[in-house]
């Protein structure tokens, strides 16, 4: 935790939350008033209404964050800022007054202590690069992608497709707003400044690993650079992009206690990237697909958290879409991944997926406990010792003597 962050009051401008965040590499701040929490101010709240003046208040443009107490347990802190889309939260008091600030970075720290880190591998936790960004397009076209840049940077590559550098809110920030004399936003130059080409603002070069690191190497790599991802590489070309957020899911996972077999009440699922997220009927579908799938999962397993990630295909060619999911459980984790134009067919056949899996890995440790059970059993050797002893008696002439 970070005691004492810096702080805005509830009257402050816009321009001066903007500039906080540009020296001191922020997404978020809390603000006060009356020295009392009301609220955070984000990057993408700000971004998300482009059009307002720098003059703007920010207790207009407020959100309500998760709200962490000093006993909080670290899991669960973790699990409140996946739910919130969050990079941090602040920590207050009995008396809601704001002890300090506890980010993404803050609980990376503590993955040594996770096992579950250890083991998995950056191929297995990462999501799929789906949308790259070229060297020679416009910062215009990242506005439609600022929840994404919220999250984590994108890869730019060259014409080549090779990954050149990445692009974030910070360096988005740099050109998005173009404060004039008395604070004001110039309508104009903002939109003339987006049409400069992304590899004049990405950061260069991009921060790397190659396919079989472990996720804790990936999370030291991230707290040595001081970046929130690192891409993994195949050839000189990004495949998968590991974020803070799988390294807190494994944190989460790791941490949560199996739930009894046959419940799946107590399971936390998360979702990300899932465009259009606001339409109800599609959440409240896909809510009642996980729970069948969870109930099948739960006849071979207790499964602990469920990770679903949407990644469109960035191509107007196709409405393809990639659904990638990982499933924390009392046997391990498992992994599964769907391509197709329909959405739901593809999170039905993830969960069906992974049903089988682990119906097999069940069969398997079953077949392996009667295997060790056979071994330590005693061999029947009476009809061995007959034979043998049939033998010996006919060599030495035993017979005839008797």
């Amino acid at each position: 935790m970070t005691a004492r962050p810096v702080t805005l009051p509830h009257d402050a401008p816009v321009s001066q939350a903007l500039g906080l965040m540009r020296s001191r590499s922020f997404h978020e701040i809390p603000v006060l008033r009356n020295a009392r929490l009301v609220g955070m101010i984000t990057f993408e709240s700000i971004a998300r209404r482009v059009s307002r003046a720098l003059t703007t208040k920010v207790e207009h443009l407020l959100i309500l964050p998760p709200l962490v107490t000093p006993t909080t347990p670290l899991p669960e802190v973790a699990e409140l800022l996946l739910a919130a889309g969050l990079r941090a939260a602040p920590v207050v008091g009995r008396r809601g007054e704001l002890l300090g600030i506890i980010s993404r970075t803050d609980l990376v720290r503590d993955l040594p202590n996770v096992p579950a880190v250890a083991r998995a591998r950056v191929e297995q936790i990462g999501s799929p690069v789906t949308v790259v960004v070229k060297e020679t397009d416009l910062c215009r076209h990242l506005i439609n992608q600022i929840r994404i840049l919220e999250d984590h940077p994108l890869p730019v590559v060259d014409r080549k497709g090779r990954l050149v550098g990445a692009v974030g809110v910070a360096d988005l920030g740099e050109v998005l707003w173009r404060p004039v004399v008395g604070g004001k936003r110039d309508a104009r130059a903002g939109r003339s400044a987006l049409e400069v080409k992304v590899g004049s603002i990405m950061h260069s070069p991009a921060v790397t690993v190659s396919a079989g690191t472990s996720a804790l190497e990936a999370a030291r790599l991230m707290a040595d650079e001081k970046v929130s991802s690192v891409f993994v590489l195949e050839g000189a070309r990004p495949s998968r992009i590991v974020g803070q957020t799988d390294l807190l899911g494994l944190l989460v996972g790791g941490a949560r206690r199996p739930t009894e077999k046959g419940r799946v009440e107590d399971v936390y699922v998360e979702i990300t990237g899932l465009r259009g997220s606001a339409d109800p009927a599609l959440l409240a579908e896909i809510d009642h697909l996980v729970a069948a799938g969870l109930r099948r999962l739960a006849r071979h397993l207790r499964p602990t958290l469920l990770t679903l990630h949407f990644a469109p295909h960035a191509t107007h060619r196709t409405n393809d879409l990639t659904v990638e999911a990982r499933l924390h459980s009392d046997e391990g984790i498992f992994y599964a991944s769907h391509t197709g134009w329909n959405l739901m067919a593809g999170v039905a056949g993830l969960l069906d997926d992974l049903a089988s899996q682990a119906r097999r890995h069940r069969e398997a440790r079953r077949d392996r406990g009667r295997g060790a059970r056979a071994a330590r059993e005693p061999e029947d050797t009476s009809f061995v010792d007959v034979e043998l002893e049939t033998k010996i008696r006919s060599a030495t002439g035993a017979d005839e003597e008797e």
